[in-house]
């Protein structure tokens, strides 16, 4: 099944090695509205319905104002809190399929990322972002509450730092928050997609059976002890080895060779 082509805000194209690089294009600072929350649930589903993609890389176009500027208010004006409530359903269905994706995601944050942009990227499971990028959660600025603060705990950010982005509203750079362990590289804007790119090549040329064990073994992992987590990884690799990709590795291995996965 291909999915090359738009879902929505979202571009879709994947490469030779199942790289699918995701470029969110939604003039001018890639709000988020309800629709597209919508698309992402669709985009998730697609990924997760073929076998030709490995590996996502989420971006925003060379030279947006934002890789993800936050809530479109447009959505807001006049909503009850009924709507309020109906929405935010609508947000819990769709949002976590992101997040339970069997494939990973590599979020190549490009821009700034505000409020909900700060949810997506730590819904992904690996972050290169950009050194003059910024990231905000400004819902208190609006008489709300941010939602992030338990995806930020999960994520083992300091509660301080976590604390003063709820409760002050205020802009970080990613080098204030380079200590907290929500990123795996800080490099230069032009240098986010390629450094992701190269880590999605790394996944990419692994076995397509390990990769979605992994990554479903990793999500997981939320809530377990060390040997509960250990045991659970245990059983995803007595799996796999009655597969020939786990024979395989094993045989290159020892051979001094590089493995020839089959997916199987």
């Amino acid at each position: 099944m291909a999915i090359d082509g738009e879902i929505g805000p979202f571009r879709v194209s994947v490469d030779a090695r199942g790289i699918a690089s995701v470029v969110f294009s939604r003039p001018p600072v890639n709000a988020v509205s309800i629709d597209v929350y919508e698309a992402i649930g669709r985009l998730a589903d697609a990924i997760a319905a073929t076998d030709e993609v490995r590996v996502v890389v989420l971006s925003a176009p060379a030279g947006a104002r934002a890789w993800c500027g936050g809530a479109d208010l447009n959505d807001f004006v006049g909503i009850t809190p009924e709507g309020r409530t109906e929405r935010y359903d609508f947000i819990n269905r769709t949002l976590p399929r992101l997040y339970d994706l069997d494939r990973p995601v590599i979020a190549a944050i490009n821009g700034h990322a505000v409020g909900i942009g700060v949810i997506l990227a730590a819904t992904c499971d690996l972050r290169v972002a950009a050194d003059d990028a910024c990231f905000s959660c400004p819902e208190i600025d609006f008489g709300l509450v941010a939602g992030g603060a338990g995806l930020m705990a999960w994520l083992k950010m300091p509660e301080g730092v976590v604390r003063e982005m709820l409760y002050t509203g205020r802009r970080f750079t990613a080098g204030e928050l380079a200590g907290t362990g929500f990123f795996n590289y800080i490099v230069a804007r032009e240098e986010v997609v390629p450094k992701a790119m190269g880590i999605a090549e790394l996944i990419a040329a692994k076995s397509l059976p390990a990769i979605k064990a992994r990554k479903a073994t990793s999500n997981a992992l939320e809530g377990l002890g060390w040997h509960d987590a250990y045991l659970l990884a245990q059983r995803a690799t007595a799996a796999l080895t009655a597969g020939e990709d786990g024979q395989e590795g094993v045989r290159a291995f020892l051979e001094g060779r590089a493995a020839q996965v089959r997916d199987a």
